[in-house]
């Protein structure tokens, strides 16, 4: 295997695919099925490969192997609109370079089936919602919500499928895939400064973090900021503005993330006290029971701080996913393959979600490394990978599959 040809066809797709601003490889849309037949058109090139896309237009490529039980090599073709260059891409053009080897290596057939997937929509970022195509074969797409998604354009998620030759209705049907699965493997750029702190190329993946996302609604009293007395007012955004710190000390004691990302006052002019403010939170963690212990003393901290300012407060649901582990044994498996390959290994969660997720909520044993991503940045035209660690990634990788292969066939 030459790592530098991946590198060149990354290079390759970003000319393809990518403009001034970045990747514009946004799922259902004319780039993305650009980029699609480019990635077809290379597995299609690769001796003794079976290439189909399935009912929820997942597109595979397959070695049949001298047994069915199968390694699945996952990525992502699709992007964020002005995205980076590498997310996604990456993990799919490696599982193309897997199979080349493979294929050259075994022109009879592997000991084992090996399949690469290109998951549709991981990103979900013309429709908001993300991991269509894994969600839909792991089988926890919800038909009803997908049902009800429009694009900015009022298009809907069922009429921008049926464009693309892909029933809605039918698309969970695709779970077949995975009948035969026994591993699944995935390579992501981390897109966190973890690894670049630690100056460190290459990762073992834990899992991905559970997710506790709410609205949190304070309720005070509209009154004039001229003529109200400081110590008369029901002041919603003070309540609200105490979580800020709050959050932060929460995640001292038990780690993982917490993020307040918006804020809405009413009736938001500047010569009212704030009635009503509403922030959302999201918190995130790969221990069940730390993330039950933020949402915990969140909930505790808002009724307190509400009733310091003479407020009331309410919380109410957007979103829960639980942290999700991936295999131990494969964890293992990464570790030696990346100090094979690098000398170092280091074990960390992920603290985005990703396709791999929904493979282990499948069933199938799982893991996912990670490569040094400079700047900690991804979903931005500056996302960016030193080459020699693209390498790296790339011959680590493969050894994984070498190894998980051994593995499957015990």
């Amino acid at each position: 295997m030459n790592p530098q040809t991946t590198i060149d066809e990354l290079k390759d797709l970003r000319e393809l695919t990518g403009d001034e601003n970045g990747a514009q490889r946004v799922a259902f849309t004319p780039i993305w099925r650009t980029a699609r037949k480019w990635l077809q058109d290379k597995l299609e090139a690769i001796p003794g490969c079976e290439v189909h896309r399935d009912a929820a237009g997942n597109l595979w490529g397959t070695l049949a192997g001298k047994k069915d039980r199968a390694l699945v090599i996952g990525g992502h073709i699709d992007s964020v609109p002005n995205g980076g260059w590498l997310d996604g891409c990456l993990n799919t053009l490696s599982g193309v370079a897997i199979l080349r080897r493979i294929a050259e290596e075994y022109p009879d057939g592997p000991p084992v089936t090996v399949r690469v997937v290109d998951w549709a929509d991981e990103e979900g970022a013309r429709f908001g919602k993300s991991l269509f195509g894994s969600s839909a074969c792991s089988g926890n797409l919800d038909l009803e919500e997908a049902r009800g998604l429009t694009d900015k354009d009022g298009i809907s998620l069922p009429d921008a499928l049926k464009n693309e030759g892909i029933d809605l209705d039918q698309a969970k049907s695709c779970g077949k895939e995975l009948a035969n699965a026994a591993a699944y493997q995935e390579l992501h750029i981390e897109q966190g400064p973890v690894l670049l702190d630690l100056d460190l190329p290459l990762g073992a993946v834990l899992g991905t973090f559970g997710v506790e996302r709410h609205a949190i609604h304070f309720h005070g009293q509209a009154a004039h900021s001229g003529s109200t007395p400081m110590n008369r007012r029901k002041d919603a955004f003070l309540a609200a503005a105490k979580m800020s710190p709050e959050i932060y000390a929460i995640t001292d004691r038990e780690g993982g993330v917490c993020t307040i990302g918006s804020c809405k006052t009413k009736p938001g002019i500047v010569t009212s006290v704030v009635e009503d403010c509403e922030i959302t939170l999201d918190q995130r963690h790969l221990d069940r029971d730390a993330l039950a212990r933020m949402l915990s003393q969140a909930m505790e901290a808002s009724e307190r701080f509400a009733a310091e300012a003479d407020a009331s407060v309410e919380w109410s649901r957007i979103w829960h996913i639980e942290p999700i582990l991936f295999d131990s044994e494969l964890i293992d498996l990464c570790d030696e393959a990346i100090t094979e390959t690098v000398g170092t290994s280091h074990r960390l969660p992920s603290g985005p979600l990703h396709d791999a997720a929904e493979a282990a909520a499948a069933g199938v044993p799982t893991i996912m490394m990670f490569v040094q991503s400079l700047h900690g940045i991804s979903h931005n035209k500056i996302e960016d990978t030193k080459e020699e660690h693209i390498a790296q990634s790339v011959v680590a990788f493969d050894k994984l599959a070498t190894k998980i292969m051994a593995w499957i066939e015990k």
